[in-house]
């Protein structure tokens, strides 16, 4: 049984009390859907904190609440936009909800990011592609060609898709001066947020991941036994059963890769039943692989560019 102190410790409303409370913490807001009319049950609650003494960036998770942790000096340096476009989380900062800001440094960072003019949006998209086009050049040439087998294929299509939603997806939202945010309902957000305006750009993002609706999230959610994606399974499952089952299935694509990379180089030499399980949660089987992977990441890139 949960002791009652440990509830209200975890609660999120006490947790942003707590923050604020806090010395060392001189800015927090809340990001994602908690707390918010589009909330769900799988929404989880996160804050963005800027503290001193803090020397890099961190994040910490505990009992469902993530806290996305940055140095106090960033909150003064990303205020000009020449610095926070090279490293600071764009998006994270813009769509959350600022709770505490006594110097009114966070809403300065907001009212840059919102404020941005359409030059410097271009400018910035042109960035996004330019790195979107040097790492599917790389993947290219390095996963590719004579002598390649399955595992460059895979690798391929995991770079692929990396590139798509880390670099392009972003490029495309610039064209309507939104940021996107990153949670287990994706697949549904770029639908509403762009699939009207840019519909080719967004088919070929998702031909990607190979969606398939319920059937597929069923057949992804059973793979996931014995891989150590207990909390993964969990997220998604809250997914599916709210409907989400495109979100479900991107999700669990995503994560398998990043956390089951290492296995990917090796992909000839895993044990037919973890092999079944790896290719079942990637898709690999009706999604597109080495090449054409790398095709379809390209011809997104140049949707994005077109803006179609």
């Amino acid at each position: 049984m949960t002791e009652p102190h440990a509830q209200r410790e975890h609660d999120p409303e006490r947790t942003l009390e707590r923050l604020r409370a806090d010395r060392k913490v001189r800015a927090v807001a809340q990001a994602g859907s908690a707390g918010t009319e589009f909330a769900w049950a799988g929404s989880q609650p996160v804050f963005v904190t800027f503290e001193r003494d803090l020397p890099a960036p961190r994040t910490d998770t505990r009992a469902g609440i993530t806290t996305e942790r940055f140095p106090y000096d960033r909150l003064e340096a990303w205020q000009d936009w020449e610095y926070a476009r090279v490293d600071a989380p764009l998006a994270l900062l813009a769509t959350s909800r600022v709770a505490y800001d006594p110097t009114g440094h966070y809403g300065r960072i907001q009212r840059t990011l919102w404020n941005l003019s359409e030059p410097q949006l271009a400018a910035h998209r042109e960035e996004l592609l330019t790195a979107a086009h040097v790492r599917l050049e790389a993947a290219a040439r390095d996963l590719t060609g004579p002598g390649h087998g399955v595992s460059p294929q895979v690798l391929a299509l995991t770079e692929a898709r990396r590139v798509a939603l880390e670099l392009l997806y972003p490029a495309l939202l610039t064209r309507l001066h939104l940021w996107p945010e990153f949670e287990i309902r994706l697949p549904h957000a770029w639908r509403a947020s762009a699939g009207l305006r840019f519909p080719k750009a967004v088919y070929r993002l998702e031909a990607l991941y190979a969606f398939g609706g319920e059937t597929e999230a069923r057949r992804v959610l059973l793979a996931t036994r014995g891989l150590g994606l207990l909390e993964q399974e969990r997220r998604a499952r809250a997914a599916f059963q709210a409907g989400y089952y495109d979100g479900a299935v991107r999700y669990l694509r995503d994560e398998t890769a990043r956390i089951h990379h290492a296995d990917l180089p090796a992909w000839t030499h895993l044990t037919g039943a973890r092999r079944d399980k790896l290719g079942t949660l990637l898709g690999v089987n009706h999604a597109p692989l080495g090449p054409a992977a790398l095709e379809a990441a390209t011809s997104l890139l140049d949707a994005v560019r077109q803006g179609t």
